[in-house]
């Protein structure tokens, strides 16, 4: 599968999407942009399909960039760290259980529902 970085730049109509050097189309908004982009390849190259190429789209927001960048590296910190915490919280419910703690103290000795402690030792 093709693979394409596609640089996208606010402008007062909307976004222009720099594809190469050479090749520049524009949408009036982002959610619009990978579309734009694999509409504008077909133009160029109709024997290809471009619907299945991986097209990354990065938006140059300025100043914001170091902002927005920070906020994707905090979200995707706290996906790990969600991960791992559903992780040991299945660990330690199936433990609990295997010691024949009901689902009802269990519930409590954790701080969720005994219907997501259910969840966790089917999980």
């Amino acid at each position: 599968m093709a693979q394409l970085t596609v640089k996208a730049n606010r402008w007062a109509g909307g976004w222009e999407l720099e594809i190469s050097p050479e090749q520049h189309t524009q949408v009036r908004r982002f959610s619009e942009a990978r579309a734009q982009v694999v509409d504008f390849l077909d133009t160029v190259d109709p024997t290809t399909d471009h619907s299945i190429w991986e097209i990354v789209i990065e938006p140059d927001m300025g100043q914001l960039s170091t902002e927005l960048n920070d906020a994707r590296n905090a979200m995707a910190q706290a996906k790990l760290a969600q991960e791992t915490a559903a992780t040991k919280i299945r660990t330690a419910v199936k433990a609990l259980r295997s010691e024949g703690i009901s689902t009802s103290d269990i519930a409590l000795i954790m701080g969720v529902s005994r219907s997501r402690v259910s969840q966790l030792v089917r999980s």
